[in-house]
């Protein structure tokens, strides 16, 4: 059967982003440069990749944002919430991500953009003390104010995606509440302690249809509840936590080792950061909700179970260390003990001195921009969870039961047969005999 390809953006994608610090305001102050030709979206595979359609010799690689009915970046519109009342070019001065001559070319702008009171509990974000926030007589109401929002947004644009873009919550684990729909709602208006504000953004996003992204490693969609309602309302969701730095550097060495059949004896990652996050980070609960995130990867890629001899004795470990010096410049440091033909060892050092929100910003706009785009489309949105998108995250969410995908190039592979499959195109193998039939 033909798939339905999908509808054109037509008007104004509403983006709304919870947590306008670091990330959010590097996104939004860069999508207003860049529609002002100040500078280019480079990190943006929307923006500045290419697609190759057809055979090799056909010379047809169009750039994917003209390949596929993406909303232009001069039809977006910004609003969120934070737990901070302070518009976005003081927020974006405080994060410190920017150069202050950068931000003073699009000031009144982002003066203009100012955050709607967050649902936030410091029991969640130990770190944080939120003087921007909304108060409700249960979770349920919480939620019905954040679709309230949503809905008085939606009456000034065409279509929204929202993000989450905010901090790290403390370390979950799924609960009777997140069973069913009928459990998580009854759990709202109980207050069950099990439901973290990340849920009850998603949950408010999901009922208006609205589809939801997770920025962040926090249990929030990853839960029977929540793709039982993307699934009955056709909204896309995917997560989980932007694939920047370390883990990005991961995801691109593990499979070049396991390609060359190369031991890994261990892998010792640690990081130092003196961003919001850092701070949050420092507390142990959040940082075990980061550390699951980050140590999944490896061991999905090289599969010890099938190379017993090459990883099932790996030793990884991750470090987070806040440092306030740095700001939002992290460092990250791997060592990294590998070993070769006849167990001979060899050792290999990466110190990735990296710009942690200007590697999240085009993550976050490719983000929005893919989910607008499977809302548009019939068999995307119908089937909820976005695992094509995994190229964007370090723990990619799939369906029940399904080990997730984290080589980069198989993720990118994904990701652009999905393209092509939706817009009627052939897959590429990669398999290249007809060249030489």
């Amino acid at each position: 059967m033909e798939t339905a390809k999908p509808k054109q953006p037509t008007g104004k994608l509403g983006v709304m982003t919870v947590g306008m610090g670091a990330v959010a305001t590097t996104l939004i102050a860069g999508v207003e440069a860049v529609r002002r030709g100040l500078s280019k979206p480079i990190g943006s595979l929307t923006q500045m990749g290419h697609i190759r359609l057809g055979k090799r010799t056909d010379e047809h690689s169009p750039l994917i944002h003209e390949f596929v009915p993406l909303a232009s970046l001069d039809d977006i519109e910004f609003a969120g919430w934070d737990i901070f009342n302070v518009n976005m070019y003081e927020a974006a001065s405080t994060a410190n991500v920017l150069e202050r001559s950068h931000l003073e070319t699009i000031r009144p702008f982002l003066e203009a953009i100012k955050p709607m009171p967050a649902v936030f509990d410091q029991h969640y974000v130990k770190r944080l003390s939120g003087t921007h926030v909304k108060t409700g007589r249960s979770k349920c109401d919480l939620a019905q104010q954040v679709r309230s929002d949503i809905q008085q947004f939606s009456a000034t644009v065409d279509r929204v995606v929202v993000i989450w873009c905010g901090s790290t919550e403390i370390f979950i684990e799924p609960a009777a509440v997140h069973a069913t729909l009928a459990s998580f709602e009854e759990g709202l208006n109980n207050d069950d302690p099990a439901i973290a504000p990340s849920q009850i953004y998603a949950y408010a996003a999901l009922m208006e249809g609205v589809p939801f992204a997770n920025g962040a490693p926090n249990l929030t969609l990853d839960l029977p509840c929540m793709v039982e309602l993307a699934r009955k309302t056709h909204t896309p969701i995917c997560g989980k936590d932007f694939k920047t730095g370390q883990t990005f550097i991961k995801t691109v060495l593990a499979p070049a080792f396991k390609a060359r059949m190369l031991g890994v004896a261990g892998w010792y990652s640690t990081n130092i950061l003196g961003n919001r996050d850092g701070e949050v980070l420092d507390d142990p609960e959040s940082f075990k909700t980061k550390e699951e995130s980050k140590l999944g990867a490896l061991e999905y890629i090289l599969q010890p179970e099938l190379y017993p001899d090459l990883y099932s004795d790996m030793y990884h470990k991750v470090r987070i260390n806040y440092y306030p010096p740095r700001g939002d410049n992290k460092e990250g440091w791997d060592n990294i003990d590998i070993f070769g033909w006849l167990g001979y060892p060899m050792q290999i050092k990466v110190d990735f001195l990296c710009r942690d929100s200007i590697l999240a910003a085009p993550l976050a706009l490719d983000l929005v921009l893919f989910m607008d785009l499977a809302k548009r489309t019939p068999e995307l949105a119908a089937a909820g969870i976005q695992e094509w998108l995994s190229f964007y995250f370090k723990a990619p969410q799939t369906a029940e039961g399904l080990y997730p995908e984290h080589d980069l190039f198989i993720q990118l592979m994904k990701l652009k047969n999905t393209l092509r499959h939706i817009m009627g195109e052939d897959l590429i193998t990669h398999l290249g005999l007809e060249y030489y039939e």
